[in-house]
This record gives structure tokens, sequence and C-alpha cells, in this order.
């Protein structure tokens, strides 16, 4: 669709126009051709007869939303208690679907507006800054900053990767010589000091960089397939194992029903951490064969996730009680079943890391490799690649704690993405169309809150952080044995 608006430059590069906060699995894995511009091609934007059917973006959006901060909501819900944690989750989860689906209906309003088939995340914020007039010359800052809260919390999740695979095969490494077949009165829980996890990671560093090498994801399909049926087969024999243990249940209802203050900061970044799958709602949404149907799905697939998050996080913590850890993985009994299951899901987190690395690789990297000749264009792309995993390794390393590290990203750039911006851009996007005050008052709570739990949980973190690495506490997870 071409119009005097898209000839216009309003954005740092074609590439970073278009790589943005929507960019993500679905549209490397499964992209479909955009429709041939049109007037009758306004709400039908990119998917038309050859997009998504209502199932396979249901599956997408489950997807996108269920990955290694499912593992860390029993810990969250330690740290709310065992009445407040779910009630937070049922009550955070409403809040994220409902700033969902404020990104879905201002992006069709701008769409629209703008006579433009499509506006991902980041282009929905500049332009809907455009509509207030002192913001307007400022606009394409809106587009660079959702870019930076992306990166951000991309190489977050890279970072959480790293430490969740380490901790995990270094857990299987140190209890092979005590792993039994009987996962249902496990006594067995010698084990023999390896590395420490750090040195893990260093291992997976050479593995990692020759997984991000590959700069055509579709390469990736068929691996990509394998680890989330790997990922979906471990999360049911957790729920087994959580459904099936015998423990003394009564004992551990009586567990806080409230936590503590000081930790419900924590409570709130592993928590938004898991719900930030926001940046996937645009793409999907625009590549349904019907898009007038992708409310019926963002409630029905975004409701399943609710029910995963709070049935998981609180039957862990029933299971396991004040033993949990950082994932509940760590806390499987040593049997082969389980130890199984920890490296199904370390193969699913593997791949997963080349699908996150994807966005923050293809914002950064672009612009860089413009500025050389054609010659040194693919050597300065591997070699950035390369640069970007040995960060997030870093990073890593020098915060070990699988459960801080989830809480301090989802703390920094979850909250933004997922709470903050999606509220605000309602409020500049119906600027000046008669936006009732009850909408304003009610979108401004929204991200108070959200900013409440960026600054209370991005500091939590980092003292527990600076705490932990004062005592030089390796936080090897202690085995939880049930008898």
């Amino acid at each position: 669709m071409t119009s005097n608006t898209d000839n216009r430059q309003d954005g740092p590069g074609p590439v970073l126009s278009r790589i943005s906060a929507s960019t993500s699995e679905e549209d490397v894995l499964c992209p479909t051709p955009p429709l041939p511009p049109g007037p009758d091609s306004q709400y039908e934007r990119i998917g038309g007869q050859t997009g998504a059917s209502f199932l396979q973006t249901l599956i997408h959006l489950l997807k996108g939303n269920i990955g290694t901060g499912l593992l860390g909501l029993p810990l969250a819900v330690r740290n709310a208690g065992l009445v407040l944690g779910p009630l937070s989750l049922f009550a955070m989860g409403i809040i994220a679907v409902h700033c969902m689906n404020l990104l879905v209906i201002c992006s069709h309003h701008l769409s629209v507006k703008l006579n433009k088939p499509f506006l991902d995340y980041g282009d929905a914020v500049q332009y809907g800054m455009e509509n207030v007039s002192w913001l307007r010359r400022h606009s394409i800052w809106g587009r660079r900053i959702v870019n930076v809260f992306l990166i951000i919390t991309q190489l977050g999740f890279c970072c959480v990767y790293f430490v969740f695979l380490s901790d995990n095969i270094k857990q299987v490494v140190e209890a092979s010589n005590g792993t039994t077949m009987n996962c249902h009165n496990n006594q067995t829980a010698v084990t023999v000091p390896s590395f420490d996890s750090r040195l893990y990671m260093l291992c997976f560093l050479p593995a990692v960089i020759i997984l991000v090498f590959t700069r055509n994801l579709k390469y990736l399909a068929p691996l990509s397939l394998v680890a989330n049926l790997a990922m979906c087969t471990s999360l049911v024999l957790i729920y087994f194992f959580c459904f099936t243990v015998r423990t003394n249940i009564p004992n551990r209802i009586s567990l806080p029903k409230v936590g503590h203050a000081k930790d419900y900061p924590l409570f709130f970044g592993t928590a938004i951490f898991a719900f930030e799958g926001i940046g996937v709602v645009l793409p999907l949404e625009n590549k349904m064969q019907k898009p007038q149907s992708f409310n019926m799905v963002l409630y029905l697939g975004m409701g399943i996730v609710t029910f995963l998050y709070i049935s998981l996080g609180t039957i862990g913590y029933i299971t396991f009680g004040e033993a949990i850890g950082g994932s509940i993985t760590l806390n499987l009994p040593n049997c082969w079943m389980y130890q199984i299951v920890k490296l199904l899901y370390c193969f699913g987190i593997y791949i997963t890391f080349a699908l996150q690395f994807y966005v923050p690789a293809e914002i950064l990297i672009p612009p860089v490799v413009s500025r050389v000749s054609e010659r040194w264009t693919l050597p300065v792309d591997l070699l950035i690649r390369a640069v970007l995993v040995i960060f997030t390794c870093v990073l890593a390393i020098l915060i070990p704690q699988l459960d801080l590290v989830i809480s301090l990203v989802g703390s920094i750039s979850s909250s933004f993405l997922a709470l903050i911006f999606p509220p605000l851009l309602q409020i500049l996007t119906y600027h000046n169309e008669g936006l009732s005050p009850w909408v304003i008052v009610k979108n401004t709570l929204i991200s108070v809150i959200g900013f409440i739990g960026f600054i209370t949980g991005t500091y939590i973190s980092i003292t527990e952080i600076i705490k932990r690495n004062g005592r030089h506490d390796n936080l090897d997870v202690t085995f939880f044995q049930v008898q």
C-alpha cells in the first residue's frame, strides 16, 4: 500500500522500521506473504487466505508465553505467599491480557488512520506520540525506546537461559552416580561435587555461538518443533510428579498465606517475566486468516496460560515448600525419568536461545554491516553475533542466581513492554478523540503499578544479588528429596 505517509523518512532506517518489538519466532519460522495492496485489505492486512488458522495462532500464542518463567513461578508464589501469590498471578493475568488488547486496538486505529496495512509495536508507539503536538518532534524516540527495552528483554532471556542450562546440567552430572529407577521413593541423594556453575556456562558458550551463527532460522524449524515437543513432555511429567508425589499435604497447606513485604517485588519481577509475551501479539494477529477472531484467541490462550501459571506455581510450592528452587526442575528427584525431563527441557531452552537472540541481532547488526564493504559483511555479522552471546554469558557469570536474574529482567524491561507502554499508548492514540476520564485514570493506574514494580523489583533484585555475592555463596541448589 503506497501513500504519502509511507514515503517519508520516519525512522533510523528501513531495517529498524520493520524489525521491532513485535518481531518474533513466528515471523521467522512461519512467514506469510502480504496481501496485494487494495481497498479491501484494510482489516485482513497480512494473513488473508494463506494466513494462520485459529488453532495455529493459539499454539503460537501459547509458545510465546510459556518458557523458563513458568518454571520459576513456584518460587514466586513462595515470595508472595500461598494465598496472595495465586491471587496476584490471577490479577496480573487479567491486566496483562487487557494491555495486550489495548496494543491491538491502538494498532488497528492507527493503521486505518495512516492507511498502513500493518503497524508493529515500535510503529504504534511512534505514531501514537505524533498525535500529541508537543511530542511529535520526538516521536521517533518512541520506536527507539521500544527497541531498547526489547533488546534488554531478549538478551535478558538469553542470560536466564545460560543460568538455567548450567544449573540443570550441573545437577544432572553431579547426581548421575546416585540416579535410580525408583521415582516414588528416591533415597539416593548422594552427589559428587563438580565444577562451579559458571564453568558450565563457559562450556556451553561455544555451542551457543555456533547455534546463533544460523542466520536463517528457517533451518532451525525442525529442531524448534522437536524442542517444543520436548518442553511440553517435560511440563506434563512435572505436573505428574507434583500430583503423585507422596508428601504431607496438610503440613504444606499450612505454609505462609502471605509472604514478607520485602520479597513481594521479587514475586512481581518473576511474574511479569513470565507474562511478558506481548511481543508476539501483533504479528500473530496480523497473520490470521480471520484477524477478527483474534480476541477469542487472545482470551482463550491467555486464560490457559494464566491457569498454568497459577496451578504450577501453587502446586509446586505446596509440593516442595520452602525448599523450592529458582526452577522447579531443580527440585525433581534423582531418578532417570526426571533427569531426562531436565535434559529435555534444557534441549528446548538451547534451541529457543537462537529464537530469542534473533530479535536483538536483527536490530543491532544491520546498521553496522551496512557500513562495511560486501566482502566483510558476513565476517562482521558473525563477529557481532559472537560478541553478543559472549556478553550475555558474561552477565550470566556475574549473576549466576537463576531466581534473581529472572526477577531482575522482568522488573527492568518486561514491566515496561507489558504494563507501562500499552496504557500510555491508548492515551496518546485517542488523545484528541474524546477519551473518557475513567479510561485515563485506569490506564494511568496500570502504568503507575508497572512503574512501582519496576523500581521496587529492580532495587530488591540488585540488593539481593549484591548480598548473595558478598557472602561468596555459590548457590548450588540443595537437592530436595521426597521420602
